[in-house]
Order: structure tokens, then sequence, then C-alpha cells
């Protein structure tokens, strides 16, 4: 039991509402976001219900939760993004393109042909240019321009 202004909390009950709260988060949220805070308030509830005091108890919350993240987000990330299907303008990254128009960032030109169209170009490196007729790579997509970089 914690004492706040004289009345007496009871934190395995702070720690099992938490816990509800942070899987109906999970459960509403595309995504997995606080799986890992449910399990360290889980844990945390476990502490309170052997009677450790609150300084304890919130520690073992925040060892659990950073644990389980540190442990499950890369598996997660993994098998989440796993579905993701590149499309087919992800088919030209790292393939050779031409320049149609000169590529100068600080004057927000340049147009290049990559796999039968025309893109859009700026230089990956803000200090670099390129003339028309030269050969670049495409290095990644941002919106719809194609951001390209010396071979």
């Amino acid at each position: 039991m914690l004492s706040i202004g004289g009345g007496a909390v009871n934190m395995a009950l702070i720690w099992l509402i938490a816990m509800v709260v942070f899987l109906i988060v999970e459960g509403i949220v595309p995504g997995l976001v606080s799986i890992w805070f449910a399990i360290g308030a889980l844990a945390a509830l476990l502490a309170a219900a052997l009677h450790a005091p609150v300084w304890l108890q919130l520690v073992w919350f925040l060892l659990v939760s950073v644990a389980a993240l540190a442990l499950t987000r890369p598996l997660a990330k993994k098998y989440v993004n796993a579905r993701t299907q590149p499309t087919n303008a992800d088919r030209i990254l790292g393939k050779d393109c031409i320049v149609r128009e000169a590529i100068d960032n600080l004057q927000g030109t340049g147009a290049v042909a990559a796999d039968g169209k025309v893109w859009t170009a700026r230089m990956e490196k803000d200090d670099e240019t390129a003339a028309v007729g030269e050969v670049v790579v495409a290095r990644r997509i941002e919106g719809v321009k194609l951001v390209v970089g010396k071979k």
C-alpha cells in the first residue's frame, strides 16, 4: 500500500489498471506500440502482489519494459514489415539513370530518365550537380522525386 494524502492506494490495482490500459491501446492502435509496457506493468503487478516497495515496483516496470522492447522489437519489425510489397517504382533503385535536365538542388531543377520514365530528380548531396547526358544512380525515392548520386 502506498499512502497518498493520508489515504492508502493499492499499487497492485494501479498496475492492473495500467496493464489493461496498455493492452487497450495496443488493441486500438495499428502496429506494436505498447505491448512492452503491458508486460512491464505485469511484472510490477507481480512485485506489488509480493509486497515489494513502490520504488522496486517502478524499477521492475522500467527494466522489464525496456528488456521486452529490446528483445522483441527487432523481431516485430521484421515480421510486421515483411508483408510490405515493393512498388514498381522501387525496381529502379540502384540502377543507372540518364540526366535529361541538369540537376541542381540549389536551383531546384533536374530530371532523369529511368526505366523508360522521366522523373524529377535531386542529387543525394546538396553541393553536387549533374549535367545533361551524365549517368547517375538512383538511390531512393522521396515523394515524387528520385534522389540520385554520382556513380
